[in-house]
């Protein structure tokens, strides 16, 4: 191919060209030669072709016919399900509550300081989808202000017996649904406080009896309430950095020291309280989490006799730990009010991903949580 001519640019050119449109000019290049561009006679011109945008692989969705993926497991549960809202039943967490029923069954068991006296004593707050399926859970207790700021952002219906009047205010919510005191009594040869428990037909009773819609109303958020990662390909903490391990998990609750125990085999953790693995009352199982939320949050104290709240919204990038598959790495959460859901993010500032299957959430005092032990 034959040279053709030799373009000869002068460094004075380079304080005069201006970008168009540019409100700045481009600095003057100081060269110590004169740059010499030499072209080639032209050709026929070509369209190059952009190199094609490498995306990440998109795993087709999977449909099975009458069932969808829960918004609280990502689980496949029928579908008739799909627009009904869950419960929230409030659980006795004292050892003489012991043994709970239907624990197990719940999608998503929270467990929290219930008050600053008594070793900081916990409570259950049990979130469960197929309520219908419920042959007996509980036993039932009254509610605390934190509940009733965490039960709305999944659409879910408190299910307790009373409260401290500290939860009035709460209760004047339009998007706070509850029913109180109206569930079943159990001969079980405890004192009367440990004898409620949600039965067969209470829920729907109480549907039909309050006028509180079965389904989701104009609070709830729709779709998922965490992000989930493919069943195909799950989370897997061992390539993040920042994991360490997580064979055992010791919370910081004094009076009954929760644990978690990760089983291999189920690749589940497994949950122990008062020195004893938590079964169910009927299948004596022990209960078990796929996935483990442990959360750092600010504790409000009213007065002397122990009663307090969590703040849980507003909240900006409040510390915690998510722990899956025997593994475990440092997050964040977020929630921006009573209806929005909670977000996590991961130690990139990504949103978390969570494996599919039961979740336990802790929040824990905020001057307990470096008390918290994983190993």
């Amino acid at each position: 191919m034959k040279k053709s001519v030799v373009m000869l640019l002068t460094a004075a050119l380079f304080t005069t060209v201006l970008l168009s449109g540019c409100k700045k000019e481009e600095p003057v290049v100081e060269t110590a030669e004169t740059p010499v561009i030499t072209l080639e006679d032209p050709e026929p011109e070509t369209k190059e072709e952009p190199e094609p945008e490498v995306k990440e692989e998109e795993e087709e969705e999977e449909v099975r016919e009458g069932y969808y993926r829960s918004e609280l497991t990502n689980e496949w549960i029928p579908e008739e399900l799909k627009n009904q809202r869950p419960i929230a039943a409030m659980v006795d967490n004292e050892v003489k509550a012991l043994d709970h029923f239907g624990v197990n069954d719940c999608d998503i068991v929270y467990e929290m300081t219930n008050s600053h006296a008594n070793g900081g004593i916990t409570r259950l707050m049990c979130i469960i989808k197929d309520w219908g399926s419920i042959e007996q859970l509980g036993s039932i207790r009254s509610v605390r202000p934190t509940n009733l700021q965490i039960a709305p952002e999944y659409g879910a219906v408190v299910c307790h017996d009373g409260g401290p009047f500290y939860i009035d205010i709460f209760l004047k919510n339009d998007f706070v649904k509850h029913f109180s005191g109206t569930f079943s009594r159990v001969n079980n040869g405890k004192s009367r406080e440990f004898t409620e428990y949600i039965l067969p037909g209470d829920l729907d009773k109480n549907f039909k009896n309050s006028g509180i819609s079965t389904e989701y109303d104009q609070y709830y958020q729709g779709g998922s309430h965490f992000k989930f990662a493919s069943e195909k390909k799950p989370v897997d903490l061992s390539d993040n950095s920042k994991a360490v391990t997580a064979e055992t998990i010791a919370l910081p609750f004094e009076h009954n020291k929760s644990k978690l125990t990760y089983d291999s085999g189920s690749e589940k953790y497994l949950y122990s309280e008062y020195g004893s693995a938590h079964v169910d009352g009927k299948t004596k199982e022990q209960t078990s989490f796929k996935n483990v939320i442990l959360l750092s949050a600010e504790m409000q104290v009213f007065d002397s006799n122990g009663y307090m709240m969590f703040k849980t919204s507003p909240v900006t990038n409040r510390d915690g730990y998510y722990c899956t598959n025997g593994k475990c790495i440092p997050i964040t959460w977020t929630n921006t009010d009573d209806i929005s859901y909670t977000k996590y993010y991961d130690t990139d500032g990504n949103e978390l991903k969570i494996n599919t299957g039961h979740t336990y959430i802790a929040i824990i005092p905020e001057d307990d949580y470096p008390n918290t032990v994983i190993e």
